[in-house]
């Protein structure tokens, strides 16, 4: 199925918008205020020293990495989801746990997967057979999200535009902990964020799967560093 003809444009319902607000929110509990994904390390190395480097450190994680793997995976799999083609999730969810380079980005997902899966289960959002099969799933947390979203109706660019920007707070707030940045820098990264999601969503929405990719090599090493790093706030 070509997901560019698939795409939602009638405005969302109350309901369906409220439900991507909170899947969006921080204060979801499923821990992703102790990753850094790579931006501990970028600071300690000296990559990233102000609010102007990480902002477009950000920024281009949002385009090389989000763009061309974790959103095509979640555009994806919302569709299967929704279609009860559980071969499809699995294929999807086992490309992109292939994709996490070092033990603590695979770390992050699972973790991730998992608690969104608990939080999922005391919540009337997807069938018991549903849950039942992702429960046999090793978990990404991409393709979890996809699945709670799944219930919301809302279409595919709903979906991203709210994982992306539940992504860009998360590490807006790992940026203010790390380079450390005060509070009115970290809303001029995040305006930042805001402005260039739009982009990497419809570049998401573009994607076949002979199109996705997750080449980021600069984020792998720092990555696989900040494992052994001396002294560290965030898990990765």
């Amino acid at each position: 199925m070509d997901i560019r003809t698939n795409t939602l444009t009638e405005p969302l319902s109350p309901s369906s918008l409220l439900q991507l607000i909170w899947l969006a929110s921080p204060a979801l509990p499923v821990g992703g205020f102790s990753y850094s994904e790579g931006m501990e390390a970028a600071v300690d190395a000296g990559h990233v020293r102000d609010e102007t480097t990480a902002a477009e450190w950000l920024v281009q994680q949002l385009h090389l990495t989000l763009a061309r793997a974790d959103l095509p995976v979640i555009a994806q799999a919302l569709i299967a989801w929704r279609a009860g083609d559980h071969a499809r999730v699995r294929a999807l969810n086992a490309w992109l746990l292939q994709t996490r380079e070092t033990a603590e980005l695979r770390l992050q997902t699972e973790q991730m997967g998992r608690s969104l899966r608990e939080w999922l289960r005391n919540l009337p959002l997807a069938s018991p057979a549903t849950l039942d099969f992702a429960a046999a799933l090793e978990p990404s947390y991409p393709v979890l999200f996809a699945l709670t979203a799944a219930g919301s109706g809302a279409g595919e660019r709903d979906v991203l535009l709210s994982y992306a920007f539940g992504w860009a707070e998360n590490m807006m707030q790992a940026a203010l902990k790390a380079v450390p940045l005060g509070q009115t820098s970290g809303q001029r990264i995040l305006a930042r964020l805001a402005t260039e999601i739009p982009l990497a969503v419809e570049h998401a929405l573009a994607q076949h799967d002979e199109d996705r990719q997750a080449f980021s090599p600069m984020l792998a090493i720092l990555s696989s560093r900040h494992e052994t790093q001396y002294s560290r706030l965030f898990r990765s």
